[in-house]
């Protein structure tokens, strides 16, 4: 996709490498795990441009370990201790002997993802979607304004920022209505989304009330889709090989404790949704994301625009008595605004490839985004990026 000159986003590219943090992370301190030349792999938190190593700093079993998900099973009032500790380590300067520079370790996946659901949950892009595929119809499904729409992904192919995105190849939908083609596909899009980290487990419903008791944070997340190969496959049952090849995450997960301020009353829901949908809070995210290719910007989608709330989308997704696990990741659908430079796809950007081209190989998909911070001012969550490269 040409937007932009190559090479112009900052960060390295490469798998698991040290990728650019948030900005003024002191008052986000977002968890990740990463490891040194010839070290094991560990928790850490990010302040500043400084990795804090907690296995020596807080010393609990749970930061020595490879991944988040023991310290995020351990629940709210373990989180809440565990980071009133950071902080006040951050403030006595006590941390300063427990700090790697950021650019001297490697970043790995931060969780074990165990299951990962993605919905369907922005208006703006539900409705350019159904006018781009179903021309002349109404652009949203009779079930669209009742529940939150989804899918349930692939856990295995949920990669850390940084890593090569190999253009997937399947089936795609034949000339004039001949036989399908097999090959890489040519409709390679990204889809800026927020994703939320499940740190307790339940064994059936979630209520909307319950969303911040099983919940530990969020990463940027883009759920990578070969729009021709879902578009022959998708009847009629949905996504399969068009987006389990790849879905990038954040390499640091942003407690939900640091987005108290960005919290907004959710837009409202006309008809009113099912009781076990009603969500007495009903409070989204002040999330401003930012996407480039190649380093150019080519969206601003707002997170606080989504229709169906986080906490509705969990409550929905185990209503039907679907269990939770430590490391589930629910991935929020693509984020669109209503007006074309807040759209989150390429499918909504080109008009379904009429107005410009899918991405090419080579081609590097960064999507940032920024909070409102407690103090004043906004932070930035970790970001999440990915190269193509060509189909193997």
């Amino acid at each position: 996709m040409d937007v932009g000159a190559p090479g112009d986003v900052t960060g390295d590219a490469r798998a698991g490498h040290a990728q650019p943090g948030p900005r003024q992370a002191g008052a986000a301190l977002p968890y990740g795990v990463f490891s040194t030349a010839g070290g094991a792999r560990r928790v850490g938190a990010l302040v500043d441009d400084r990795v804090a190593d907690l296995s020596t700093l807080l010393g609990d079993a749970a930061w020595s370990a490879p991944s988040l998900n023991p310290f995020m099973a351990l629940g709210p009032s373990a989180w809440d201790d565990a980071r009133a500790r950071l902080m006040e380590a951050v403030s006595n300067g006590a941390v300063d002997d427990h700090v790697v520079a950021l650019d001297d370790v490697t970043l790995h996946l931060p969780f074990e993802v165990a299951d990962y659901a993605d919905f369907y949950s922005s208006l703006s892009h539900a409705e350019n979607c159904g006018r781009i595929l179903r021309p002349g119809s109404d652009p949203l499904t009779p079930n669209w304004r009742h529940m939150p729409v989804g899918y349930h992904g692939r856990a295995g192919t949920v990669v850390v920022s940084g890593t090569p995105v190999r253009r997937p190849r399947g089936q795609r939908r034949g000339v004039d209505g001949g036989a399908p083609v097999f090959g890489a596909s040519q409709m390679l899009d990204f889809e800026a989304e927020v994703g939320f980290v499940v740190g307790v487990p339940s064994g059936g419903p979630v209520a909307t009330g319950a969303f911040a008791a099983h919940v530990f944070g969020a990463v940027l997340l883009n759920d990578w889709s070969a729009r021709d190969l879902q578009a022959w496959e998708g009847q009629p049952l949905g996504p399969f090989l068009g987006k389990s090849f790849a879905t990038s995450v954040s390499a640091w997960v942003t407690p939900l404790a640091a987005l108290l301020a960005a919290r907004r009353p959710a837009p409202p829901q006309d008809p009113p949704p099912l009781p076990y949908l009603v969500d007495d809070d009903g409070w989204a995210f002040d999330l401003e994301l930012e996407v480039s290719v190649n380093g150019a910007v080519v969206s601003r989608p707002p997170f606080s625009a989504m229709y169906w709330t986080p906490a509705q989308q969990l409550a929905h997704l185990t209503v039907n008595g679907a269990s939770l696990r430590t490391g589930d990741l629910i991935g929020s659908g693509t984020v669109s605004g209503p007006s074309r430079d807040e759209w989150g796809s390429l499918l909504e950007l080109t008009w379904g490839g009429r107005d410009g081209a899918f991405l090419a190989d080579g081609d590097r998909v960064s999507i940032s985004a920024t909070a409102p911070a407690a103090g004043g001012g906004r932070f930035s969550l970790g970001p999440v990026d990915g190269t193509v490269i060509a189909s193997g």
